[in-house]
């Protein structure tokens, strides 16, 4: 019997629509090679949906997501909503997304195929080899942290962004790490700025609380400067790199000289909910809708 898999596809802005026709053409094509069948079904999001729903996130967008085994996203945005005072910006489905469907972890799979080599602007003989997985947590630090925002006090205007974590958010996304390295080559590398930040200690904290439950893997701490700069001097000496949102987001797209270009880099958006086929997830490319 041939599997079927319900899938949301969300064409969204830009480059959007024409990568998910690809997408599309490419998961149809493996379905009849290896025996599974995909029905598709479009929705809004992002600038398109502003346009003709007023919110980059309709209700109906949501509740099909919610009911799909799984998700394409193409892109959001566009010069045209880039207003900084507009009530609503494409970007602002992309949280939404990750927080109403319990995405918290994004993974980030950066291999220096050698078919690429002249895309990368690293040499040879630094990418060569190169296979890294970013596991970067989705659902809180400065992105969804409160309070957020602008004011302005004795007659000064002040910004205010929160780095904000809790024990179980980081628990969750450390305990896959792990289980994600153990099964790669043992190595799991965790980035912070504990020299610094207090979110950051207690990040490090966790990670030296669950070693001891997975032995196989050799762990090591690291600060985000100093991984920024090792990452395209030395990528080799990394297999799985868990960090918390921003650190993530950031080092990732940095990441993407090793590929060659931030083109050529996949993200997977994944929960803990299970559906009939398997766990839920949101795919989409690293990139933007340019």
């Amino acid at each position: 019997m041939t599997r079927a898999h319900s899938v949301v596809e969300l064409p969204g802005d830009g480059i959007g629509p024409e990568v998910c026709a690809a997408v599309r053409g490419v998961v149809d094509a493996a379905g009849t090679r290896f025996g599974f069948a995909v029905r598709w079904e479009e929705h809004r999001v992002g600038g398109a949906a502003i346009e003709a729903d007023g919110t980059p996130l309709p209700e109906a967008t949501l509740e099909a997501c919610r009911s799909a085994d799984a998700v394409l996203l193409g892109a959001v945005g566009g010069p045209r909503w880039d207003d900084p005072s507009a009530a609503h910006r494409p970007e602002d489905a992309l949280l939404g997304l990750r927080s109403e469907l319990e995405l918290f972890a994004n993974l980030r799979p950066v291999r220096a195929h050698p078919a690429l080599a002249s895309a990368s602007p690293l040499r040879p003989e630094v990418r060569e080899g190169a296979d890294i997985l970013i596991l970067r947590e989705l659902t809180g630090g400065l992105y969804f942290g409160r309070p957020q925002g602008r004011s302005r006090e004795a007659g000064v205007e002040v910004v205010v962004d929160t780095l904000r974590y809790t024990r179980p958010e980081i628990e969750r996304i450390v305990e896959l790490g792990f289980a994600l390295a153990e099964g790669r080559r043992g190595h799991l590398t965790s980035v912070d700025k504990a020299n610094v930040l207090a979110s950051s200690r207690l990040w490090r904290e966790v990670v030296d609380e669950i070693a001891p439950r997975h032995p196989a893997v050799t762990v090591e701490h690291a600060l985000v400067d100093s991984t920024a700069y090792l990452l395209l001097t030395d990528p080799r000496r990394y297999d799985v790199v868990v960090t918390e949102n921003l650190f993530g987001d950031i080092l990732s797209d940095e990441a993407a000289a090793i590929a060659g270009s931030l083109g050529l880099l996949p993200s997977a958006s994944l929960g803990t909910r299970e559906t009939a086929t398997g766990r839920f997830g949101l795919y989409e490319p690293v990139h933007g809708s340019a």
